[in-house]
């Protein structure tokens, strides 16, 4: 079995007309928020062998304080290919994972995150794939689980949705 979870960057200050795109930081907000993701992922056994960071600064700045709640820090690459990636740039990447790599980790930015999800997936709860269809929010995590045993196998419609978490989620359900 292989396990793929898909975290878009946390809220970030918006983008201004003239400014690099690329250096927009995280607000408060989104670096509580990537801390709970993080937590999160810790206390239900989530924590990845792998992950793949785009080059962006909110997206840096996510892991930074996501991998501050793991128990271990993975391996970490940062790969450019992420920043304006299309969804078959990010199935891609996934495809051509190493084979010891059993769960990976890929933090980048929508739309190519969402679409690349929705490609992939073919079951698993219905709730949760109508509201991941409706919208991928900043610091939601996908995980997707595949019944083969190595990546290069990925193909559409290969897995199944194991569960989408989002920031609002975990506050409700702890409130």
């Amino acid at each position: 079995m292989r396990r793929l979870l898909i975290l878009r960057h946390a809220k970030t200050e918006p983008g201004e007309l003239g400014k690099d795109d690329r250096n927009r930081a995280l607000v408060e907000r989104g670096k509580r928020e990537a801390g709970q993701i993080g937590a999160y992922m810790t206390t239900h056994g989530l924590a990845p062998d792998r992950v793949v960071l785009s080059p962006a600064r909110r997206v840096q700045e996510t892991w930074q304080h996501l991998v501050e709640e793991l128990k271990s820090a993975p391996g970490t690459s940062t790969d450019d290919r992420i920043y304006e990636a299309s969804p078959d740039d990010i199935f891609g990447i996934v495809a051509g994972t190493a084979a010891p790599v059993r769960s990976l980790l890929v933090v980048g930015h929508n739309p190519s995150l969402q679409e690349v999800a929705l490609m992939l997936v073919a079951a698993g709860d219905i709730e949760a794939r109508e509201r991941l269809r409706e919208k991928l929010p900043p610091a939601g995590l996908v995980v997707i689980d595949f019944a083969f045993d190595d990546w290069s196998k990925l193909h559409a419609q290969s897995g199944r949705l194991e569960r989408f978490i989002t920031p609002k989620a975990i506050e409700t359900a702890t409130s």
